[in-house]
């Protein structure tokens, strides 16, 4: 069959029409992965991705879901391609994990699924979840404190979970054994391959509109019109190499800072970024694997453009990413990984901050570093066992023309904070503090987010807590003159003592044992001597900041309750600071 489109010239509204379809398709097999999955961290935390590849492996379409994870589909896509090359059939689909074979970390198992339209292979629906548990040393398979990756879990190659439409019971069981909730991990596997078939079931039917050839032509032309429009956008960005270095607080096991440095350089019409500099890979598990990193670098410079740039991978032709081999970005094997999104969050922030160089008018402040994961572990008084994998999200920097925002999702992922009903529902636990912490966003013309805490009392005899947490030493930058927010902080109440906890941690707590995070806000923008008094106002008067925090970091007099700005009072603190500073 041939095409009748002249492959210089598309029909506009047709064009439309095919990507508008081709994102209703993969938002629908994102939505039904929602609706079938047995675990709350996909279902309720949202800790999945879907997308669609065409017939030779390339992204052409994203639904909403983590943005980090899609970045890393090439690599997957490609150990996919290299295993089974020309041999796939309908009703197959093939899994992967190991971050060595194009994965990212265990809990994350890639399902693709082939697309066959009249016997022929025309792309692949593809879903990634993170899973509640792949077994290893600790419950949730997400530890910090591991050191090879040979402790973190079940590691699946390459390999066929559904055959010709038959489930692969070998690896079935394989995984079943080795798991600690066989149970929400098959279930959610089935989910992955029931979402699947939603997507091949609607390319069915885009083909069958549009026949073969046409359908192929546009979804070339979907790569090709966002290549054009990244390039052309590129093309008018100031050119030169801008620097920025950001800091991971350490790595649990070592009290010394993991550097994370990029050089961004904007060429013609394409960027490159170079992470020279950065940290070698380090004992612990928060090595960010390649495909993850470059990832990282693609979603950052996407959130630099225009919104109109479609979300393909026609936009990853135009960025060049260099990692050192051996480094905390480009491990070698059999280093540890499974805590890596921690990396990968620093990664985003050096890339904004370099980033803010180029395109200042788009690039917010730092949000709070990312999510903290606490994960609480152990036997409930029955007997029955439990796990509890709790990502918080937290809060954005203060952005060029407005605050950050808070309770929200870092920019990097698209996660959503678990309902406090369902982890006391399902698991013997109590959430007793979940609120906005007053006074840790960074000041700023645009101040930024405030920050959560979250604390947890465990019902149940002794459990198995594992905190990865960061931005206690570094905290998350300002820009443009904001400054810079409050530092996270992890607390352990025993009885009537509280103490202080570090970043990363793994230990036995006992029943009644309180857990508390509590994340830093977002850093501010613009100076804070030029924020508005009414928003000052109402800030107070909202119980976002205090009094004594407006004094200090805008030199204003409020009334404590109302928020009321006392002008003659501001006007003396500001020329008295004035006189100090000179």
């Amino acid at each position: 069959m041939t095409s009748d489109i002249n492959p210089t010239q598309f029909d506009p509204v047709t064009f439309a029409v095919v990507k508008n379809a081709m994102d209703s398709i993969v938002d629908e097999v994102a939505y039904t992965v929602i609706r079938t999955a047995r675990s709350e961290i996909v279902k309720d935390v949202m800790d999945y991705s879907a997308a669609i590849c065409d017939r030779h492996g390339r992204m052409v379409a994203q639904a909403k879901t983590i943005a980090l994870h899609l970045g890393a589909i090439p690599e997957a896509m490609a150990a996919v391609q290299q295993r089974y090359g020309d041999t796939l059939q309908p009703g197959d689909a093939i899994v992967v994990n190991d971050p060595y074979e194009g994965g990212m970390h265990l809990p994350d198992i890639f399902m693709f699924v082939p697309f066959f339209y009249q016997s022929e292979l025309e792309g692949f629906c593809v879903v990634i979840c993170h899973h509640t548990d792949v077994g290893g040393r600790v419950p949730g398979s997400n530890a910090s404190d591991s050191t090879e990756i040979y402790q973190e879990g079940l590691r699946i190659p390459v390999l066929k979970l559904y055959e010709a439409g038959k489930v692969n019971e070998t690896l079935e069981r394989i995984i079943a054994q080795n798991v600690r909730v066989p149970d929400r991990v098959l279930g959610d596997l089935k989910a992955q391959y029931a979402a699947s078939q939603i997507g091949v079931r609607e390319l069915t039917a885009l083909f069958d509109r549009y026949g073969r050839a046409d359908s192929r032509a546009y979804l070339n032309e979907l790569l090709d019109y966002a290549e054009r429009l990244t390039r052309e956008e590129i093309r008018h960005w100031p050119k030169g190499t801008f620097r920025f270095v950001d800091y991971i607080d350490d790595d649990g096991m070592s009290p010394e800072p993991i550097r994370i440095e990029v050089a961004l350089t904007v060429h013609d019409d394409h960027v490159s970024a170079d992470y020279t500099g950065s940290a070698p890979q380090v004992r612990a598990a928060i090595n960010s694997t390649l495909s993850y990193t470059k990832s990282c670098t693609y979603l950052s410079v996407r959130c630099a453009l225009l919104g109109d740039v479609p979300n393909n991978a026609g936009v990853f032709r135009c960025i060049d990413v260099h990692v050192p081999e051996g480094s905390v970005l480009n491990p070698l094997p059999p280093s540890a990984v499974a805590a890596r999104a921690l990396t990968g969050y620093r990664v985003f922030d050096a890339m904004l901050g370099a980033l803010a160089q180029i395109v200042p008018h788009r690039i917010p402040a730092a949000g709070e570093g990312g999510n903290t994961v606490v994960c609480l572990s152990g036997k409930s008084d029955e007997g029955k066992p439990y796990i509890i994998v709790d990502m918080i999200c937290g809060a954005w920097g203060g952005r060029p023309a407005s605050d950050g925002i808070e309770a929200i999702t870092n920019a990097s992922q698209n996660l959503s904070n678990t309902p406090i009903e369902t982890l006391e529902a399902q698991h013997p636990v109590r959430v007793e503090a979940y609120e906005l912490v007053e006074d840790s966003c960074g000041a700023g013309q645009y101040r930024g987010g405030l920050g959560i805490r979250r604390s947890y009392r465990v019902l149940a005899p002794d459990a198995l807590l594992q905190l990865r947490a960061d931005r206690m030493k570094f905290s998350p930058y300002g820009l443009a003159g904001g400054e810079p927010a409050s530092p996270a902080r992890n607390l352990l109440q025993h009885g009537k003592d509280v103490t202080d906890l570090p970043s990363k941690v793994g230990m036995t707590i006992a029943r009644n044992d309180v857990v508390t995070h509590i994340q830093p806000g977002g850093g501010g923008f613009g100076d804070p001597m030029d924020r508005d008094l009414e928003r000052i106002r109402e800030d107070v008067w909202n119980h976002k900041v205090t009094a004594a925090y407006v004094r200090e970091h805008y030199k204003v007099v409020v009334d404590p309750h109302t928020g009321e700005v006392n002008h003659e009072a501001t006007a003396a603190l500001r020329r008295g600071a004035l006189a100090q500073a000179a």
